[in-house]
């Protein structure tokens, strides 16, 4: 695959050894006077008197470090009579990081005895998730791009699994390497996140209800990693948001994880992106302050969830790194090969000034369409193949049923293809669009089929 062997060139130095230090007080009383106000007209006059630009940094970064971000460009602007508000395009590196105790040279003493690997709280060790996230006030997009960490780039002059990049050369080299690999996108601001804080964050903001799409079980002991969850729509906890995000023994692994991400990604957004959250975040501050390390000022911070919360769910996007699994016989370890084709096409879509607006249409028979059944109604899912095939749609198939019962169909544009996967919402006249990775990953489009399209069917009759 010629476009996922083309080389990239890459240098960058070392991060210069991090310094942690603690949030001041005063931004405890920031937050509390934004959640309990709300929006209000007197939290922004509140806000106006204690908010300041200091960054929430866990860590220090030289003065080269910093260059890589746009620290000197604003991106949020407030006043006297309301809260910071997002004021231009902006870019946020997200990585979610796990550090053992086994990965530390020197471990802290309360962990370093205990006679298995233990998870520390630490941002020094390989990234195992990297999101790229545009925020997008000039069209009201919120846009998410999953990175996997297999994904095999240049790191300093070697070519190797981007996950490596937080280890070697902490948030600027990882920031550095991904902008390479995108072609050249800016990023502005980064988010460091250890998994403890991921378990602290879904438990402040009050669970988080996802629809486990199979049981998941798992054991290790070597780490007293646990999983075990049922199938099905439920409730979940930190602890077990943690399982459901860490659980990668399946057919698809690393990139099975990431729609599972995803998947999790947008309950969040369905259920506390919104006004509402404010009242949550003396007790998200918290985790902040212990679990979180970021260049983000605490007047950004506001701006961004003020923004976030928002958002329209359906401007929400979530795109994954086009690429292909390496083949066993090609290399000694398992990578993601980027397709440098498939990334340039979706950079100018939904990460350049021009986001949304540049389109590909394609022929129908071109579009690989799969399907996924919610309604164990055969008849309808029959129907649905030959109204397509009738259509032009030949380059179909039928995929796995899904474990959830679905309402509305989605029609979910796996590789980003909104105008296609608008084109068929428009021919089929049910569903929702959704972009997102959380499809067939052999697809163009997937279609997961609703009630609505079997009502739709009988009315038809």
């Amino acid at each position: 695959m010629p476009s996922s062997q083309k080389p990239r060139k890459f240098t960058a130095n070392a991060a210069a050894k991090k310094h942690r230090r603690r949030i001041p007080r005063w931004l405890g009383v920031s937050i509390v006077l934004a959640g309990v106000a709300s929006f209000s007209a007197t939290a922004g006059a509140l806000l106006a008197v204690s908010l300041s630009s200091t960054p929430l940094l866990q860590s220090q970064l030289s003065a080269e470090e910093a260059e890589v971000f746009s620290g000197d460009d604003p991106i949020s602007s407030g006043n006297n009579l309301r809260l910071p508000r997002l004021t231009r395009p902006v870019n946020i590196l997200v990585l979610g990081v796990k550090v053992l105790s086994t990965d530390l040279e020197s471990p802290p003493v309360d962990v370093e005895d205990l006679g298995y690997q233990a998870l520390v709280n630490s941002f020094e060790g390989l990234s195992d998730t990297m999101l790229l996230v545009r925020f997008s006030p000039d069209t009201d997009q919120l846009v998410v791009l999953s990175i996997p960490r297999d994904t095999r780039t240049r790191i300093e002059g070697e070519m190797t699994k981007i996950n490596e990049a937080n280890r070697d050369g902490g948030p600027a080299l990882s920031a550095r390497v991904i902008s390479e690999l995108l072609g050249g996108v800016a990023i502005d601001r980064y988010v460091r996140i250890n998994v403890q804080g991921v378990e602290k964050l879904v438990d402040a903001l009050g669970g988080v209800k996802v629809n486990v799409p199979k049981d998941m079980k798992y054991q290790d002991d070597s780490q007293h990693l646990y999983i075990n969850l049922k199938a099905g729509e439920q409730q979940l906890d930190g602890d077990q948001a943690l399982q459901f995000l860490r659980f990668r023994y399946d057919d698809y692994g690393d990139i099975g994880r990431i729609q599972r991400q995803q998947m999790l990604m947008r309950s969040l957004v369905e259920q506390t992106l919104n006004p509402t959250t404010l009242a949550r975040l003396p007790k998200i501050l918290s985790v902040i302050q212990n679990n979180v390390d970021t260049n983000l000022s605490v007047e950004e911070l506001l701006a961004l969830v003020g923004y976030a919360a928002q958002t329209n769910r359906s401007n929400v996007q979530m795109l994954m790194l086009p690429g292909d699994f390496s083949s066993p016989d090609e290399y000694d370890l398992s990578y993601w090969l980027p397709n440098y084709a498939g990334i340039d096409t979706l950079v100018e879509q939904y990460l350049g000034h021009g986001i949304g607006l540049y389109q590909t249409a394609l022929d129908p028979s071109d579009v690989r369409v799969a399907i996924q059944d919610s309604t164990e109604d055969e008849i309808a899912v029959e129907s649905l193949v030959d109204a397509l095939y009738d259509s032009g749609y030949s380059n179909l198939f039928v995929d796995r049923n899904i474990n959830e019962v679905l309402d509305v169909t989605r029609i979910i544009a796996q590789q980003g293809d909104l105008e296609g996967a608008e084109t068929l919402h428009r021919f089929l006249g049910i569903g929702e669009v959704r972009v997102e990775s959380t499809g067939n990953l052999e697809s163009d489009i997937t279609i997961q089929l609703g009630q609505d399209w079997v009502t739709e069917r009988g009315n038809q009759l």
